[in-house]
């Protein structure tokens, strides 16, 4: 019972540092976007294949996708 305790105890700072590193996520997919993108793909973004920036949901969604993916290459890793 001891050790149910100690997991509830710990659980808001997990949630906690998962929220804060999710932010930070979102906001290092947008900036790079913005820093890196129009360099590597000057055409594509001046005829417009490629947006120069993306919004804050646009970051939301890739930093979901990047996440999913990389949960599933960890479970993929786990159970080899």
């Amino acid at each position: 019972m001891e050790n149910k305790s100690k997991l509830l105890a710990i659980i808001p700072g997990v949630i906690g540092l998962v929220a804060v590193v999710f932010f930070f996520s979102i906001l290092i997919i947008k900036y790079l976007w913005v820093w890196t993108v129009p360099d590597l793909f000057p055409k594509a973004v001046e005829e417009g294949y490629v947006a120069a920036e993306i919004s804050w949901f646009a970051a939301l969604k890739l930093s979901l996708f990047i996440a999913l993916v990389g949960g599933m290459v960890k479970g993929y890793r786990t159970n080899k």
